[in-house]
C-alpha cells in the first residue's frame, strides 16, 4: 500500500498508456499504432540498451571519486573554477539528457553545489562537444560559436536564479 501511495501517479500513467496501446492495437487506431511501433519502441530500445552501461559508469564514478575532492573542487566555495570544471565535464559527455540526471544526483550526493549542478545540467543539455561537431558540420562554425556565446550566459543566469530559488528550501538526499 505504501508503494502504491508513493508511486500512484506513475502507476496511473503507465496504466493509461497500456490501455491506450491496447485500444490502438484492438481498433487499428493509426496514431496510437504509430506511437507504439515508432516512437515508443525506438525510445524503449535506446533506454534499455543504454541504461546498464550508464549505471555501471555512474557506480564507478561514485566509488572512484572521493567526496572530499568533489567538495573542494566543485562544492559550495569553488567559485568560477568549479563552474568551469562541471561545464567541462558536461561538454565532454555524450548521450541523451536523461543520462545527465544520475550524474547530477551523484555529484549532489558527493557535495557539489546547487549552482554547479544547474551549470552541469544546462551545459549538458546545450553544449556537448559531440553535438557541437554535428552542428558545425550542418550550420557552420560561426553559427555554433555565436550560439555558444549566447547560450552560456543564459545557462549561468538560469543556474543563478535556480540556486537562489532553491536556497530557501531544504532537501534531503534519499538513497534507494
Amino acid at each position: 500500500m505504501k508503494f502504491i501511495k508513493k508511486h500512484g501517479v506513475n502507476i496511473g500513467i503507465i496504466a493509461a498508456f497500456s490501455l491506450f496501446a491496447g485500444y490502438s492495437v484492438y481498433t487499428d487506431y493509426l496514431p496510437g499504432l504509430e506511437i507504439i511501433k515508432g516512437n515508443f519502441r525506438t525510445f524503449a530500445t535506446e533506454l534499455i540498451s543504454m541504461l546498464p552501461l550508464m549505471f555501471i559508469l555512474i557506480g564507478l564514478f561514485d566509488v572512484w571519486l572521493p567526496k572530499e575532492k568533489v567538495q573542494k573542487h566543485i562544492g559550495a566555495g569553488s567559485g568560477i573554477k568549479g563552474s568551469l570544471l562541471v561545464a567541462l565535464l558536461a561538454f565532454m559527455q555524450a548521450g541523451p539528457l536523461y543520462a545527465a540526471f544520475p550524474v547530477a544526483y551523484t555529484l549532489w550526493k558527493k557535495g557539489c553545489s546547487r549552482f554547479n549542478i544547474f551549470i552541469y545540467l544546462g551545459a549538458f543539455s546545450t553544449l556537448k562537444i559531440p553535438m557541437l561537431m554535428f552542428e558545425i558540420g550542418f550550420l557552420g562554425l560561426k553559427f555554433s560559436l555565436l550560439r555558444i556565446i549566447l547560450t552560456m550566459p543564459a545557462v549561468i543566469a538560469i543556474a543563478f536564479i535556480m540556486d537562489r530559488y532553491y536556497a530557501r528550501r531544504s532537501f534531503e538526499i534519499n538513497t534507494l
